[in-house]
Formats: structure tokens, C-alpha cells, sequence
């Protein structure tokens, strides 16, 4: 049966969270050390990871969370339609240029645009209209980290061909529990590949980063939210911050003016100290094959979410078993299957224990 066209589910006018893999063709090795041939590719983790970031400051998109492994990459992002429609059209035309320069440095690296080049873009509404749309797509966000690893690669290879399998593929998160299952499982991937043993050793995921950051500024747990939203984060300041709160978080763009992403807004309602112990102890349940007793300090994470330990640890083991086009808890996957008017969102087997 073909793949569901991502346009039928995925519309970068609505506000959305989707979970991204990307897989090399045949699965070749991506970065890591080839068994084969022992030759190490691991130089290109930090491509995709720098090029990530710059897509971060660029769309009106914002990156959640992400892994990149030594075949495959995983990055949560969220669509923000609403941060790109306050951008004048002055605005978009530069940062379209920034992803396409018509100007480049005798390096090779974009140049700042010309006045010129920003307003012959600005000055074309239906040109300005397309661009806005782009600015807020996923596909779009994709084609510009997949083309430009791949065209490094090849180069890199001295081969042409495809270096990426075909599309990407993509699941749409429609509640928090689907969420906060969805960042687990991508940060902990490195954990459950054994490529490390504990989140602090994952290198190149959203966890390992904000971790790093905690481990130099050592903010006080009460103050995190703050924390994540003013202070000048060298290495995941271009992540989303973790804590939402809808009382006082910015809707619009990031007010923080480091440009490093499009807005402040949170996603999970838990501070970052509550969700990476959240990791440490679904990671440790997860390699050592038992799920064991929630801590009393978790024990309201998941309890607002309706989740209890065993089903959390069942749905962050399965979750790409689990859930294809879409992850959420029952009854929020047969809403949205109903709000289309389809059966694709429904889950065989799903093993939440959902209270209530």
C-alpha cells in the first residue's frame, strides 16, 4: 500500500508538532566509524547538527528536540505560522536569502544579501506570499539539512547518486502524552542503541545539549523557566525551551533577540530539571529491561499526561512500533481520525493505561 501523501495530514498554516526520521540510502553509514571499511564519518554529526541550528534562526519553525545517529537522524519541530505572519515582507525576502543566496563569499559561505536582491523579492507579493509559506513548512526545512549534507557527502565521497533514502518520513503529534513520549524516545535513542549509557554521554541530541548547558550555568531548579528564555545558552539556546507556560509565554517571535530560533514558547508542562530526570529514569528502566517504581518527585509528570510507569516505559520502548502517521493517546488519535474523516490514525495495540 503506498505511503499517505504528508500533505494530507501535515499543513504548514496550522500550528503542528511533527517527529522527522531521515535514513541514508540503504542504510550506509552516516556518520560513526564504518565496520567495514573503518573508515570514520563522524566529522559529519557536527554538519548536520551546525546545519540544523542554522535552519533554527532562518524558519519560522521551532526545533524541539533531536538525535543524530550514525545511519538515521530524528528532529522534533513544530510549525510556527503565527511567529512568520509578523514578519514584514522586507524580513522574509532576507531570510529566504539566507537559504538561497544569490551573493557568496569567495569561501563559499552566503553573503549578507544586497538591498537590491532583498527587494526584488519583497516587492513581488505573490513571490513574498510562497516564501512566507516555505517558512513555515517542514518539507521545506527538511530539503534544505537533507540537500545540502547530501551535496557535502557526495563531495566528500567523490560520488554522485542518492546519498538519502527517498522522503523523509513523518508522524504528526497530536497530544502532550504523544509528545513528551515522542522527545523521550528521540533523546534516548542513542541510550537504547548502546552507543551510550546515559543521557550526558548521547552526543548530538537536544537532551545532551541543554544538559551541558545546566552542567556550565548551574541555575536554580525554581528558575529554569527564566533561565532557558534569557540566558545566552552557547550550545542549545537554538532549541525550543522545554517548560511551557501558557500565563506568561510569548506567542510571537523570540523575544530573547538572540536570533537563534523563532520563538520562546515551551512544550511540555514540566520544568527542564522534571524532564531530564524524567530521561535518566526511563533510560535506566529501558536497558535494564524492568520497569520498576516511579519516583514520588515524577510521579505528577506523568500523572497529568494519564500515563502510569508501565505504560509510559511500553509507549517510549514501542513508539515508533507503535504509532505511523500519528502519535497521541486513544482517544485524541480517534478524534482526529474522525475530524478527517479516516482510519489512519488508529493505533493497533496501543498499551497506554490512560486514567480516567
Amino acid at each position: 500500500m503506498a505511503r499517505q501523501a504528508r500533505g494530507e495530514y501535515i499543513h504548514p498554516q496550522q500550528v503542528q508538532i511533527v517527529h522527522a526520521v531521515q535514513r541514508c540510502v540503504r542504510r550506509a553509514w552516516l556518520c560513526g566509524v564504518d565496520p567495514v571499511s573503518g573508515r570514520s564519518f563522524e566529522h559529519r554529526r557536527r554538519w548536520i547538527r551546525d546545519r540544523m541550528e542554522l535552519l533554527a534562526s532562518v524558519f519560522g519553525i521551532d526545533c524541539l528536540t533531536f538525535a543524530v545517529m550514525h545511519n538515521h537522524l530524528h528532529v522534533v519541530l513544530r510549525t510556527r505560522p503565527d511567529v512568520v505572519a509578523t514578519w514584514d515582507d522586507d524580513e522574509v525576502a532576507r531570510r529566504w536569502l539566507q537559504l538561497f543566496p544569490r551573493r557568496r563569499n569567495p569561501d563559499g559561505s552566503a553573503a549578507a544579501p544586497a538591498e537590491s536582491d532583498i527587494q526584488m523579492i519583497a516587492n513581488a507579493p505573490d513571490v513574498v506570499a510562497e516564501r512566507r509559506r516555505r517558512l513555515s513548512d517542514v518539507s521545506w526545512w527538511m530539503r534544505c539539512l537533507a540537500e545540502v549534507i547530501a551535496r557535502r557527502a557526495n563531495q566528500e565521497d567523490e560520488c554522485t547518486g542518492r546519498f538519502w533514502e527517498g522522503r523523509f518520513k513523518a508522524q504528526l503529534i497530536l497530544d502532550e502524552a504523544g509528545l513528551m513520549a515522542c522527545a523521550a524516545y528521540v533523546d534516548l535513542n542513542p541510550v537504547r542503541a548502546t552507543l551510550a549509557q546515559t543521557p550526558e554521554e548521547s552526543e548530538y541530541t537536544g537532551a545532551k545539549e541543554r544538559i551541558d548547558d545546566l552542567a556550565k550555568h548551574h541555575p536554580q531548579p525554581s528558575d529554569t523557566h527564566a533561565w532557558e528564555r534569557s540566558c545566552p545558552r552557547r550550545q542549545s539556546g537554538w532549541l525550543s525551551p522545554v517548560e511551557l507556560n501558557e500565563a506568561v509565554d510569548p506567542t510571537g517571535p523570540d523575544t530573547s533577540q538572540t536570533g537563534k530560533r523563532a520563538s520562546q514558547k515551551g512544550f511540555l508542562r514540566c520544568s527542564l530539571i522534571d524532564y531530564l530526570r524524567l530521561l535518566d529514569w526511563t533510560g535506566r528502566q529501558l536497558r535494564e529491561g524492568k520497569f520498576g517504581c516511579i519516583p514520588s518527585h515524577l510521579a505528577p509528570i506523568l500523572s497529568r499526561i494519564g500515563l502510569d510507569g508501565s505504560g509510559w516505559c511500553n509507549l517510549v520502548k514501542q513508539f515508533s512500533k507503535l504509532f505511523k502517521r500519528a502519535a497521541g493517546t486513544p482517544h485524541r488519535l480517534a478524534e482526529e481520525a474522525r475530524r478527517r474523516g479516516q482510519g489512519w490514525m488508529q493505533a493497533p495495540g496501543n498499551p497506554l493505561s490512560v486514567a480516567g
